[in-house]
């Protein structure tokens, strides 16, 4: 039978709902947990999150992709938690955002290591919380260029993906030449690979979103609501009507069913403060209204929300 692993247990495609693809409960970089300034009892953690999830819930969502990975904060016991309060699937993440975010233990380890460590929490369960992974996260590190590091772990999510038939999300989608070769050699069908923040103010200009999408794979656009009309712009902020635009004109060329969005927010900030009022609801907020003035109809819609991400996370094999 077809699956996508939650927190909570395996569900069907069908009762996904609309999904974030791209989103996280609490990110912090390693170490921000030991930084007194970021620690937060558990009802601060749930008073900043349980509300954007249950209007998430309202507005009609229905699945929650928590994109954090190891050593960013994961904490997939406090999701199944949120889970069960909310009425949200919420599915985690094994791989790292990038290199430069995975701790010694990981840098160090061969790609062996790496692939059975994923493949673990995918098939077996994340630590002893009887949760398995539903996707995979990897991610090219600050500086625009894959790593060797990062090709590490690529090499390892890709083995990992084609061992178990769980799609890949990787941080940003420029450099991604390295990429599309580490996943071909590794047999990791490119259409389980959702090559994220193709549509930010800094990495679009980078990212040959064509060449992406004509190899077979997915893009990203996903940090809907990071704009540089906000009083206090992130430095990756870029015109909402030019993201807007950026997408549209994929769609136009014929992407549409390749697409999937997201608002990458952080639902309670662990050693990053986010952007004050940005939430995964600015989907239903402003996104939905946007593309709706711009003419896509309600059948789209439940494309890009309910059926593309559905046919991304669904396990293959």
């Amino acid at each position: 039978m077809s699956k996508i692993n939650t927190v909570l247990g395996p569900v069907a495609p069908a009762e996904l709902g609309a999904v974030a693809i791209h989103e996280h409960i609490g990110y912090g970089m390693p170490g921000s947990e030991l930084d007194t300034t970021w620690w937060k009892s558990p009802e601060e953690r749930y008073g900043e999150t349980i509300p954007k999830l249950r209007a998430f819930h309202d507005y009609g969502g229905g699945t929650f992709v928590d994109a954090t990975g190891i050593c960013n904060g994961r904490d997939v016991d406090y999701y199944q938690s949120l889970s069960e309060k909310t009425g949200v699937h919420i599915v985690a993440a094994t791989g790292f955002v990038g290199g430069d975010t995975a701790l010694p233990h990981f840098s160090r380890a061969s790609v062996e290591y790496l692939a059975e460590v994923f493949v673990h929490e995918i098939t077996e369960e994340i630590g002893n919380t009887g949760a398995k992974a539903g996707v995979i996260k990897v991610g090219v590190s600050r500086g625009g260029r894959m790593t060797e590091l990062d090709k590490t772990i690529y090499r390892a999510g890709a083995r990992a993906g084609a061992a178990t038939g769980v799609g890949i999300l990787t941080h940003l989608a420029i450099d991604p030449e390295p990429a599309l070769a580490i996943f071909a050699e590794e047999g990791m069908p490119l259409d389980k690979v959702l090559f994220g923040h193709a549509d930010d103010g800094v990495n679009a200009p980078l990212t040959p979103d064509t060449r992406i999408l004509g190899a077979g794979a997915r893009l990203g656009f996903d940090t809907f609501g990071y704009e540089t009309e906000l009083p206090d712009p992130p430095f990756w902020a870029r015109p909402r009507q030019e993201r807007l635009d950026h997408f549209l004109r994929l769609s136009e060329e014929g992407w549409f069913d390749c697409l999937l969005v997201s608002a990458d927010a952080n639902c309670s900030p662990l050693g990053w403060p986010g952007v004050k009022g940005h939430t995964v609801n600015y989907i239903f907020e402003q996104l939905l209204p946007d593309l709706k003035k711009a003419g896509v109809d309600d059948d789209a819609l439940h494309r890009l929300l309910v059926d593309n991400p559905a046919a991304f996370l669904t396990i293959a094999n």
